[in-house]
């Protein structure tokens, strides 16, 4: 009896056994499952304020201006250092450009907000980036390359809240998080793919080719725009302004101002665009410098790995900020920066370069998406989004216009290992920031 008795014990404890482990392997997929309809779910909301059309035309426009959105100031970098420039002009250059960016930025983001025809300024910005890339590529003399930078800093303050305006427009306060992170999937993919095209341009044919075929993608970019309905995009919504009666007014300047959730996320935002704008070029200097033959195609390698990622988290992003709140992700992605600067600053081999790439396209998938998240959530009812948007990017002209300016003296005078520690060190001071005085930004319950 007692044998008996054992081997029952036995038979039921496997027989558990066997329950639990299907228990969890069945639990996974459901929760899996759940996770991918839940997302699903939110991206159909997306869709119903719209037509098809405007929505693919709007991802469309996003493909196709991306390699001039990511790529086009690394590849100035890489070209004019082979074209013999030293890290000082090229420096110079980009601040150039950047600067242009600083004086264009708070009057884009104003007359965006005032403008109803958000596609024709759009379209003077991509057709003012068709003029800087060809220079570029038939002229690149010293005064006409300065010239090509000045035309495409001043597209930061056209293009870029031209596409926020829209995509606000469209779909409204609750989509914008989906819309936000679909945009960015596009830019990524298209990035991917054109900067992989232009490095085999420059590889096999000649350098000037990636710049001839920036402005090409200029034409296929202008019809996506054309495709998107204007009488779909709603004036009020795009520039974030109330319902109802105060839909037609506009916050005081002066009120705006008095935002302290704005000057605290411009202050986190400019320290890290401080460690993160001159990474890449810095280490496309050096590429082009040390290799011979397939540096080009290197280089596109490094664009392109990030790009992937932000491919593939951009829409995630967003959806997990309706579930988590904006402030952890944010520090998620600032903090990546981190190890990011100390991975080049320890190693130059060209495996190292990809992983140090692959952490900033899961910062850049975070950063990007929820900056645009962040500025529609505290600029609410306000009817100043492109305005705020324009003052954040202001500064982070600066600091883009700063970073490469020092850096470019910082590495040529003190080296390698004290240019990347500083870096470094700046991207921890933002992480810090961010932890220490952000808010949470994410409404409890949307305006529209």
């Amino acid at each position: 009896m007692a044998t008996v008795s054992l081997r029952r014990l036995r038979s039921a404890v496997k027989g558990s056994r066997r329950w639990l482990r299907w228990k969890v392997r069945s639990r996974s997929p459901r929760r899996l499952r759940r996770t991918i309809a839940a997302y699903r779910g939110a991206r159909r909301s997306l869709h119903a304020p719209i037509s098809s059309q405007s929505r693919h035309g709007l991802d469309w426009l996003n493909f196709f201006l991306a390699d001039v959105q990511t790529g086009f100031g690394s590849f100035v970098a890489f070209y004019l250092a082979d074209l013999g420039w030293s890290k000082a002009q090229v420096g110079l250059a980009l601040t150039t450009g950047t600067l242009a960016g600083v004086l264009g930025q708070i009057p884009g983001g104003a007359l965006t907000d005032a403008f109803r025809r958000k596609r024709a300024l759009a379209a003077i910005g991509i057709i003012m980036i068709a003029a800087s890339a060809l220079i570029l590529a038939l002229v690149p003399t010293f005064p006409l390359v300065f010239l090509a930078e000045i035309l495409h800093g001043l597209t930061a303050g056209i293009v870029t809240p031209a596409i926020a305006a829209i995509s606000l427009g469209l779909v409204g306060r609750r989509a914008m998080s989906t819309r936000t992170g679909r945009n960015f999937r596009f830019d990524a993919a298209g990035n991917a793919l054109t900067a992989g095209a232009m490095g085999l341009a420059g590889d096999y044919f000649r350098k000037s080719a990636i710049f001839l075929a920036s402005a090409a993608l200029c034409i296929p970019a202008l019809f996506a725009l054309s495709r998107i309905k204007p009488e779909e995009i709603d004036y009020a919504r795009a520039r974030n302004a109330g319902t109802g009666e105060q839909a037609k007014s506009f916050q005081r300047i002066f009120e705006l101002g008095k935002n302290r959730k704005l000057y605290l996320f411009a202050a986190c935002a400019f320290l890290f665009q401080f460690a993160d704008a001159s990474m890449l070029p810095i280490v496309g200097e050096n590429l082009a410098q040390s290799q011979a033959g397939a540096s080009s195609l290197m280089m596109s390698g490094l664009i392109v790995a990030p790009q992937v990622v932000v491919s593939v988290l951009s829409p995630w992003v967003g959806y997990h900020s309706e579930r988590f709140g904006r402030k952890p992700l944010l520090m998620l992605g600032f903090a990546l920066e981190i190890p990011r600067a100390l991975l080049f600053a320890f190693s130059s081999d060209y495996p190292v370069l990809v992983i140090g790439q692959l952490l900033d396209g899961v910062s850049g998938a975070t950063v990007t998406v929820l900056t645009i998240l962040v500025i529609t959530d505290i600029t609410t009812g306000t009817g100043r989004f492109n305005l705020a948007r324009g003052m954040v990017g202001t500064l982070l002209a600066v600091a883009a216009s700063l970073s490469t300016a020092a850096t470019g003296f910082l590495f040529q005078s003190f080296g390698h290992w004290a240019g990347f520690f500083t870096l470094a060190g700046v991207a921890a001071a933002a992480t810090l920031l961010l932890w220490l005085a952000m808010p949470e930004t994410k409404p409890a319950e949307y305006l529209d």
